[in-house]
């Protein structure tokens, strides 16, 4: 990490040389060049900025950003780009050296969770004091207001096409509204009983806030922390008193927790299936039905719906 940062420091200071003004005619005259580190992230760069950016995403399909480490390459990318867009609130914990080095040699970087977010939207993490949950994207109308803040700091940084920013921004909000409002007829459908999330990671909090689920999550808010026994006891009891049908793995973290738990409940008389692959951390790949973050919404909540809306134990 030292050598990366080193690295930074040599060839970001091109960066800073640029007067604010001569940034500003660059960036209205041209294609903007954005960096973004997850996909979801990017996803959204994409849908704001449309043809008049060029978007890079450093983190591929299934990749972890709690555990990623940023590499030579990733900072060459970063250094020619003319905005570095990450979610923040320590999603991306491994890289924080990385932004602080970059942001403090001129480059312009856009922490998406954490820029005009009020406090009081965000879900405090009882694991790490003073630090809030980053997975802001799992309430839809957090998503929308991430998605205009981008539209208006595009806006400003780039003045001349500012319009359309703003414009795009709105139309992306109209259709994340749609999307909401899809989720909740969705969750309709399952018994208010049923309506408790178990997952890999405690990834999914904003989505029991939003849609009124007890969400559950093996390992912590960062897929960092360890598994312990004691964890999957207690979520073992759990599904066994609420007999809750299924629980859910995660796209982007290894099964085997939440098949050990299965195998626990199983060996205390009860069954929990598997009931599908949530996208969490990361959207699908190529040729995957999940490519956007609309998809990826609306694949989640169909997977969540069809598992727990009927009870197929038998």
């Amino acid at each position: 990490m030292r050598i990366l940062i080193g690295c930074l420091l040599g060839i970001s200071f091109l960066i800073s040389c640029r007067s604010s003004e001569e940034n500003e005619t660059l960036l209205s005259e041209r294609i903007i060049r954005i960096v973004a580190t997850t996909s979801i992230v990017a996803d959204l760069v994409r849908e704001i900025g449309g043809p008049y950016v060029s978007v890079a995403s450093l983190m591929g399909p299934g990749v972890d950003p709690h555990l990623y480490k940023a590499s030579a390459r990733d900072v060459i990318k970063m250094s020619e780009a003319d905005i570095i867009v990450y979610n923040g609130l320590h999603l991306e914990g491994k890289m924080g050296d990385v932004f602080a080095s970059m942001r403090s040699q001129g480059a312009v970087i856009i922490a998406i969770a954490e820029l005009e977010m009020p406090d009081s939207l965000l879900i405090e993490s009882e694991f790490f004091q003073g630090n809030y949950d980053p997975h802001i994207w799992f309430d839809i109308n957090l998503w929308a207001r991430a998605g205009q803040t981008l539209a208006s700091t595009l806006a400003r940084l780039a003045p001349a096409r500012g319009q359309i920013f703003l414009r795009r921004g709105a139309d992306y909000a109209d259709r994340l509204m749609e999307t909401h409002k899809y989720v909740q007829r969705k969750v309709a459908e399952i018994p208010q009983e049923r309506r408790v999330l178990i997952t890999s990671h405690d990834a999914f909090g904003y989505f029991g806030h939003a849609y009124g689920f007890d969400v559950h999550g093996l390992q912590g808010i960062s897929t960092a922390l360890e598994i312990g026994t004691a964890d999957i006891q207690n979520l073992t009891e759990l599904v066994v008193e609420r007999e809750i049908p299924a629980m859910f793995i995660e796209s982007s973290v290894s099964p085997r927790g939440i098949e050990a738990v299965q195998e626990a409940v199983r060996s205390k008389g009860f069954e929990v299936r598997i009931g599908g692959t949530l996208y969490g951390d990361a959207l699908g790949g190529k040729g995957n039905s999940v490519m956007t973050y609309l998809e990826m919404v609306r694949y989640n909540i169909d997977t969540i719906t069809s598992a727990l809306s009927n009870d197929e134990r038998g």
